[in-house]
């Protein structure tokens, strides 16, 4: 059995599919893995770790993809790295299912049965192969310690015999996993932090991290929450009182985070232009849903605007800007996935079609996409 790990695409893409210490575990079980060459260079894990860990070097693409039985990325790939690749091969990383149908479908033509890592499950028994959200605890921590640097001034109270800073205001809109880092970590670095979300489940867990939850909690706020625990679409009348109140309290801040995302649709402004009218000059927006369309009206993807004296902070992979750390954990989660469809002891592929997480991440097979959501 041959797994093989690609390089990445995506100039904005320093994550890689395996790392070094991933592989020396599979390898140790008996499976062969090929790396492309320089795969993990943008995560600082050099060829020749690879080579220790047991991972075999190749220098093309059709050399890497050859025979082999699972493909692993973190991103898509196109259709030049799959052009030697056989019809029975695994495809394996972030495919965003919810993007273009007729990339995926082409994507789907060669053949591949394709899993998508983004649509696993919320069970107990997929938490460790569940990449949004290893994923999105660093873009949580990231987005604050880059909006830190670029708001210039100390985040904690600091007292003094010359005088005291007065702490940073911060306010985390969406409390997810990512939301509940940035809680967190804004804490940690000293400053005020408050945290709205439409899920009231998310009140208690903001309150746990010592934040406070600013919210309009009516009827509608109270059924606002799907079964696999996202967040609804709310009413227009629910994002006029929400907005109002979101309005007057953005002005004190100076710090805000976004993190507000609902899968398959683009991602809800919940910061205005006139909102950031209203806020200090100095204060600093980071818009973590940026790649879904933003959350905030000036965000532009890949810049940090400078809006009225405001800076819009609008990176497109905040986890990828951890390269190594994120590597390492969606490397982990791979592994854990993988060992839903490998039997080990003979060496050979083992897909049990009606199995849970394999129903809710296979997206292609035979050509065509197969996932409920295409129907």
């Amino acid at each position: 059995m041959k797994i093989t790990v690609l390089s990445e695409v995506i100039k904005t893409e320093d994550r890689v599919g395996l790392t070094p210490s991933v592989i020396k575990k599979i390898v140790s079980q008996g499976v062969d893995v090929c790396i492309q060459s320089g795969c993990g260079a943008r995560a600082g894990f050099a060829d020749s770790e690879y080579e220790e860990a047991g991972a075999k070097i190749s220098r093309t693409i059709k050399d890497a993809v050859s025979n082999a039985d699972i493909i692993i990325t973190v991103r898509r790939p196109n259709k030049d790295q799959l052009e030697y690749v056989q019809k029975s091969t695994i495809l394996i990383g972030l495919m965003d299912p919810y993007g273009n149908r007729d990339d995926l479908q082409s994507l789907a033509k060669n053949g591949c049965k394709i899993f998508s890592m983004e649509l696993m499950p919320r069970i107990s028994r997929a938490q460790s192969m569940d990449v949004l959200s290893s994923q999105s605890n660093l873009s949580g921590y990231k987005a604050v310690i880059d909006a830190a640097a670029t708001y210039g001034r100390a985040l904690p109270m600091m007292m003094t015999a010359a005088g005291t800073i007065p702490p940073a205001r911060a306010f985390i809109m969406g409390a997810g996993v990512a939301g509940l880092q940035a809680i967190a970590t804004a804490r940690r670095m000293g400053a005020i932090v408050t945290a709205t979300d439409v899920r009231p489940a998310s009140k208690e867990q903001v309150e746990s991290l010592g934040a406070k939850f600013v919210a309009v909690e009516d009827d509608e706020f109270k059924a606002a929450e799907t079964s696999g625990g996202y967040a609804k679409e709310m009413s227009d009348e629910y994002k006029n009182k929400q907005q109002n109140l979101v309005a007057e309290h953005i002005a004190k801040q100076d710090i805000v985070i976004t993190t507000a995302l609902i899968p398959g649709r683009k991602a809800p402004i919940l910061i205005t232009k006139k909102m950031i009218d209203s806020m200090r000059k100095g204060s600093v927006i980071a818009d973590l849903a940026i790649e879904r369309g933003g959350n905030v009206e000036m965000s532009r993807v890949g810049k940090i605007e400078d809006y009225n004296g405001v800076s819009i902070i609008g990176y497109e992979n905040f986890a990828a800007r951890l390269p190594a750390d994120s590597s390492n954990l969606y490397s982990q989660n791979i592994y854990n996935f993988l060992g839903e469809i490998i039997n080990y002891t003979d060496k050979r592929l083992e897909i049990k079609s009606d199995d849970e997480i394999i129903l809710g991440t296979l997206i292609a097979d035979e050509s065509k996409l197969v996932h409920k959501m295409y129907n």
